[in-house]
């Protein structure tokens, strides 16, 4: 190729880039969840969604798709099959996205999925009733030690974030407890008041409003800080217990997507997650709010999947 030639095609090149997004979009995009109507993530998308249309360019809608089943691998298949042109996105929920093909053959892998944004990330949490024997972390600690097996726990199922975390804080704290599956947070909530178990592992921004009504009492959260909206329960950490869990909840495309594509995706994002009527919104629904752009979520993504890979060689929760 002669350096004319070669100018000419680099040229063509820059030209066509910015076609690319200032052609998109034209028409109506598919925000696909993988989990049913009602549940924390179709929540928070529908209540993102309005937020990141006012600030795309054109007059182009999101129309959010439940397409539930086999623990949100559906729904993740179908984003990752869909054609890469910006027209089917969909919420990509850690630890599932990337636990199942880890877990099981998978109609999807982890690598067919290019993150866009994070937008939530719903640290775990531990409660149990305010008149649990237990009072707090360290105490449950001990009396885990001194019963080994006997305390049971429940979460939303075998290799959830709930389950996931706290077979850290066992690996960290030295303990065994008997773990009690459930199909969802209202069957471990309602459990738990009927004294059916010990304790309940859920996310943070589920179980807030019970604690602060005193019906439930929180032995921590598992952030690396305390999230605004449950200030007043500390953090695993700060009480000696090195656990950070819980669950992202962001936004991926098809992995053949068009950087620019993305870049305005992830601008749109951005601002909807800044804008005072979203974030109003968001606290009225208890999303704790974690805003990460393309490079910071594959980031995180790709150390959850080193750290989960690790757990599942060494104690495979999935026997």
């Amino acid at each position: 190729m002669t350096m004319k030639m070669t100018q000419a095609a680099f040229a063509l090149s820059v030209l066509a880039t910015p076609l690319v997004a200032q052609d998109y979009p034209t028409r109506n995009i598919e925000m696909v969840v993988a989990y049913s109507a009602g549940g924390g993530t179709d929540v928070a998308a529908r209540t993102l969604v309005p937020y990141i249309e006012k600030n795309l360019p054109g007059n182009a809608s999101i129309a959010v798709i439940n397409k539930p089943g086999a623990s949100g691998e559906l729904g993740f298949a179908e984003i990752a099959r869909a054609r890469p042109d910006g027209y089917t996105i969909g919420f990509i929920n850690t630890p599932t996205i990337i636990t199942i093909p880890i877990q099981r053959k998978a109609n999807f892998a982890f690598e067919d999925l290019l993150p866009i944004a994070n937008v939530v990330f719903d640290a775990g949490s531990l409660v149990a009733l305010p008149d649990n024997p237990y009072g707090d972390l360290k105490g449950l600690i001990e009396a885990a030690k001194a019963a080994p097996g006997t305390i049971s726990y429940g979460t939303t199922g075998i290799g959830s974030d709930d389950h996931l975390s706290m077979m850290a804080l066992e690996r960290e704290a030295g303990i065994t407890l008997r773990h009690v599956p459930f199909g969802g947070s209202a069957e471990i909530r309602a459990a738990l008041l009927g004294s059916h178990i010990n304790l309940g592992s859920m996310n943070i921004g589920e179980v807030i409003d019970s604690v602060n009504e005193g019906e439930l009492t929180s032995f921590g959260q598992m952030g690396e800080e305390r999230w605004d909206g449950a200030g007043e329960v500390p953090t695993f950490r700060e009480q000696g217990i090195d656990v950070i869990s819980g669950a992202y909840r962001g936004i991926g495309a098809p992995k053949e997507t068009a950087p620019e594509i993305v870049a305005l995706l992830a601008g749109a994002i951005e601002a909807a997650v800044a804008d005072p009527d979203f974030q109003e919104a968001a606290a009225a629904q208890m999303l704790p709010l974690d805003y990460q752009n393309p490079e910071d979520f594959a980031a995180t993504l790709n150390d959850l999947q080193a750290l989960y890979q690790a757990l599942w060689d060494a104690t495979p929760w999935v026997q």
